[in-house]
């Protein structure tokens, strides 16, 4: 190879592990203008907001009973959940030290670019849209299934409203798959979940308006679902049969840690709290308070609706699309399932504000490091919210949900979470071999231990749902060969533009102060 090849390939490989320094983050932060409102309580309520939701009102069903591509936990869901809270629980105290050291918006993206270098950062920030972005779809198909339900229990209001036709509530695969007639316009089938793109639509211009103003609207919904589950709970556990939990684990281990894969979904976004770290007041004390309290009030929530749950209904009679709702109906109090219904709603919202609200955030910091366009780190003059990107990333979520199947979606952004997971475990082991002495106001205890337990129940659940889901499992590979194609074709370039840039405004002002000193 000769030297000048050389000098080139080591030029390209040294600007793909290019790595930001933390202070740089900091300095950045410092200019970009976001309102820092957010106390512990409201990222709580954040953290709540993502977790009960969907995994509680529709997945907890599937991840009892299974799909037809993998099998369900039965009553052994609550060791499902309890492996889940073990496997978030390592990430979530990693999220908490980098949250500390590193107060920007961004989350994993940003740590990745602080440990790994810039190609592994980006793919980073590529892969959290499974989570955030592909994950807001899936939600969003969960709550137009539940505002079906609700309006079912009101015979008064218009058939098309309770009986609503295929193809205007649902996507385009999930309407062909029920051979019902689809209206053709120019030969093209018209399909389009309406609620769905309504409700995103709305949450987006509730970000637009502000994060306290959206952390505010969270509090409501919040109380809103706590209120239905914790009545849930109650009222359940009269009707709850002992006999229901026989046999305990139908499926054995491989059924437990499918379980676990499934419920996985509901803890999707918990690490969004971390990207309200440059809106947070106090972030150093408040984003470790945020991130831990949050995953063990749900984590505890979960298995007590998941006992109630299978000990109120046999295994084979529990429904997939709304559980709960349908186990009250089970036991005869059918006066409960527009309450469930109404719960439902206001905890698929919650979530659809935090994962919309990661979504921006992280292509936000994106757009700031020169991997998009320079208009997407627009502030708006008023709200001091990233609008260009809020109203890019919805348009793209609403055509997104005229096509993506909602299980599709849903595995996908398993995946997703997996994978910055993994990579943030791994990244605190490099922070603190290259930056061993950088003031740390919250350290993972028993380091390097906690971050390798992490890596090793994220990947070991990642590796078993890949044998076993197997649309999901062609698609992910295909998602990360794509955002491959979009670094190299425009990421990369723009980057050096950035580099150089950066590069002539330092020389700018050293010649300033050259100039002053003469």
């Amino acid at each position: 190879m000769t030297a000048p090849l050389q000098n080139i390939l080591g030029k390209f490989v040294s600007n793909l592990l290019r790595r930001k320094n933390t202070d740089e983050f900091l300095e950045q932060s410092a200019k970009g203008g976001l309102k820092k409102t957010l106390n512990a309580f409201d990222l709580i309520i954040l953290g709540i907001s993502a977790i009960i939701g969907a995994g509680i009102f529709v997945m907890i069903g599937s991840a009892v009973i299974g799909t037809p591509e993998r099998v369900g936990a039965g009553p052994a869901l609550v060791i499902s959940i309890f492996l889940v809270a073990i496997a978030c629980i390592f990430p979530a105290l990693c999220y908490a030290e980098f949250a500390s050291m590193i107060p920007v918006s961004g989350s994993a993206y940003i740590y990745t670019f602080a440990t790994m270098g810039e190609f592994a950062a980006w793919m980073m920030g590529w892969v959290l849209m499974l989570e955030y972005a592909i994950g807001t779809i899936a939600v969003a198909s969960s709550w137009t299934g539940y505002l079906i339900k609700l309006f079912e229990g009101f015979p008064q209001l218009p058939e098309i409203l309770r009986n609503p036709p295929v193809w205007l509530v649902n996507d385009y695969q999930s309407a062909l798959a029920t051979g019902e007639q689809i209206p053709h316009l120019f030969g093209i089938p018209i399909c389009f979940n309406l609620p769905a793109m309504l409700v995103i639509t709305v949450i987006s211009l509730i970000l637009l308006k502000g994060i306290q103003e959206s952390a505010n609207f969270a509090k409501i919904m919040v109380f809103v679902k706590v209120l239905v589950i914790g009545l849930f709970i109650a009222v359940g556990a009269f009707y709850v049969r002992p006999e229901n939990w026989v046999p305990f684990a139908p499926t054995g281990i491989k059924g437990i840690l499918m379980g676990a894969f499934a419920i996985f979904y509901a803890y999707i976004g918990f690490d969004a709290i971390s990207t309200a770290a440059e809106e947070t007041k106090n972030p150093q004390k408040n984003l470790p308070i945020g991130l831990i309290g949050s995953l063990v009030i749900c984590s505890c929530i979960y298995c007590l609706v998941t006992i109630v749950l299978t000990g109120m209904i046999p295994m084979a009679s529990i429904d997939l699309k709304a559980p709960i709702a349908h186990a009250m109906s089970f036991v005869g109090q059918d006066w409960f399932a527009g309450a469930i219904a109404i719960g439902a709603l206001a905890g698929l919202t919650s979530v659809l504000l935090v994962l919309q609200f990661g979504t921006t955030r992280i292509l936000y910091a994106m757009a700031r490091d020169g991997f998009l366009p320079p208009v997407m780190k627009k502030i708006h003059p008023k709200y001091n919210t990233p609008w260009v990107i809020t109203i890019l990333a919805t348009i793209l979520m609403l055509i997104g949900s005229m096509f993506i199947n909602m299980q599709v979606a849903a595995e996908l952004a398993i995946f997703g979470t997996f994978s910055s997971f993994v990579i943030v475990c791994i990244g605190i082991l490099i922070l603190r071999k290259t930056e061993p002495d950088r003031p740390r106001p919250f350290k993972v205890p028993c380091c390097p231990w906690f971050p390798i337990i992490g890596i090793v129940f994220c990947s070991g659940l990642m590796v078993v749902a890949l044998r076993e889901v197997q649309t999901a499992s062609k698609l992910f590979p295909l998602w990360l060969v794509i955002g491959i194609i979009i670094y190299f074709l425009y990421g990369y370039q723009s980057n050096r533009k950035q580099a150089a840039l950066k590069l002539k405004e330092v020389e700018n002002k050293q010649t300033e102060v050259k100039e002053i000193l003469k």
